[in-house]
């Protein structure tokens, strides 16, 4: 059902924009010299460090896989362990993973003849330590070598979220050492949920309310905090929440208007917002710190909401009805040099919001109605080539991975209004969240264990 809402689920009063919300296994490396030691989780944008004799930049070809397999580790949560380990490697969807249950048991060094009729390329092997630290071992079966082992702390006590978050650091090194890119299991994903803020993990597990209200969240850079928008029948004010004390503070407050669908600048100094008010929706900027709102968008009656910024911050893709009907837009930061990124060569019912800036700058991924149904698309910036990436159910509210190849969005495929994980290059899905309708998903940036 059609319903009248202002950018990513905000419902004004006034608005006048109809936003309607809505595998195969590649063969395994005939030659392959793998594999690589993790290196210790570390925050956002930090480098890491070479560990001495680790081979980098394995020359991966088109359509084909690494073959690995996570020995089960023994211990306390030790079950726990291998199961994280061998699923972020999974939802990478980088590699392939051998089921553990395979692997024969091991009581010494690896026979890695056997693996090798296992068709298996590498062996992650951990052990946990007395000290709850985790060891792990990467074993390269075409060299039948180990090739490199360190120690990784994990918080206490075991178990806990922090831990958790902590073990998804470990499968990321794993990945970046293996393809080169650091992987995206210590991440988090925010979305809506019974008008309330809630944040699940990458791969679906701890799902917990952390606002008493909101809509609409988006992610600091260092995400240690959200911003969002509550709706409370008055006024709609942007808030700020620090995700570890609880703290909220109020970033506008728009007297009378409706504040809505903010997003916060790569370097965490500025938000855009949408306003509704008398004179139509438009695109305001206003400090991070708090302070006065700028205007940036002359809507005129029109509605100009759901902005995302770029990877370097100068600009801005927005939906916008100017031409009549709803498409993409991109403009510089302070709302000049306006350009249509989706041209209207979709159809005669032409309809596309809710537009999504991938990190790497190179695609936008936004919602598109296709067919008498909202599916998702994404747009190349350069050239203007599009492709859709879904084709079941009912989709809407994209949001890119900080590796600029998995989308999160919403959809109704399963039944009801769920959060689904699309990874852009193979198109496979899996299912994010379960239990009541969650919507209108962002996701983090890397994190840091606390």
């Amino acid at each position: 059902m059609n319903r009248l809402r202002s950018p990513r689920g905000h419902a004004p009063r006034t608005a006048r924009l109809a936003l309607t919300r809505q595998c195969k296994v590649s063969p395994r490396w005939s030659a392959f010299a793998l594999l690589v030691l993790l290196s210790v989780p570390v925050a956002h944008g930090a480098a890491q460090e070479q560990p001495p004799g680790v081979r980098l930049g394995i020359q991966a070809r088109p359509g084909q896989k690494t073959s690995m397999l996570v020995l089960p580790i023994r211990g306390t949560l030790g079950d726990s362990l291998t199961e994280i380990i061998a699923r972020d490697l999974d939802y990478s969807d980088r590699v392939t993973i051998v089921p553990s249950g395979t692997a024969p048991t091991l009581n010494g060094p690896p026979n890695y003849a056997v693996f090798a009729k296992l068709a298996v390329d590498g062996l992650v092997q951990g052990t946990l330590l007395p000290s709850g630290w985790l060891r792990v071992a990467l074993h390269d079966v075409t060299k039948k070598t180990v090739l490199s082992t360190k120690d990784f702390p994990l918080p206490s006590p075991a178990g806990t979220p922090a831990w958790r978050l902590a073990v998804h650091g470990v499968s990321d090194g794993i990945e970046e050492w293996v393809t080169s890119q650091r992987g995206i299991a210590q991440t988090q994903i925010a979305f809506e949920r019974d008008k309330r803020i809630w944040v699940v993990d990458s791969d679906g597990a701890n799902a917990r309310p952390v606002t008493p209200a909101g809509l609409s969240a988006a992610w600091t850079p260092s995400g240690r905090a959200l911003v969002y928008n509550v709706v409370d029948g008055r006024r709609d004010p942007i808030f700020v929440t620090e995700l570890a004390t609880g703290a909220q503070r109020t970033l506008t407050s728009p007297t009378p208007a409706q504040d809505g669908s903010p997003a916060v600048a790569p370097d965490g100094r500025t938000v855009v917002f949408s306003r509704v008010s008398e004179a139509g929706t438009d695109l305001f900027t206003v400090p991070f710190t708090g302070g006065a709102p700028t205007r940036i968008t002359i809507g005129r009656g029109r509605v100009n909401s759901q902005p995302s910024f770029s990877p370097d911050g100068q600009r801005i893709v927005f939906s916008s009805d100017r031409s009549g009907h709803a498409e993409v837009y991109i403009c510089d930061l302070d709302g000049t040099n306006v350009e249509a990124l989706t041209d209207g060569v979709f159809g005669d019912r032409n309809y596309r919001s809710g537009p999504d800036w991938s990190p790497d700058g190179r695609l936008v991924a936004f919602e598109s109605l296709n067919g008498g149904t909202f599916q998702i698309m994404t747009v190349n910036v350069r050239d203007k080539s599009a492709r859709i990436i879904t084709n079941d159910g009912r989709n809407g509210d994209p949001s890119w991975a900080p590796d600029s190849r998995h989308v999160v969005l919403t959809s109704n495929r399963s039944g009801t209004r769920q959060l689904w994980i699309v990874d852009v290059e193979s198109g496979r899905a899996r299912q994010l969240t379960r239990g009541a309708s969650a919507r209108l998903s962002a996701w983090s940036p890397r994190l840091a264990a606390p």
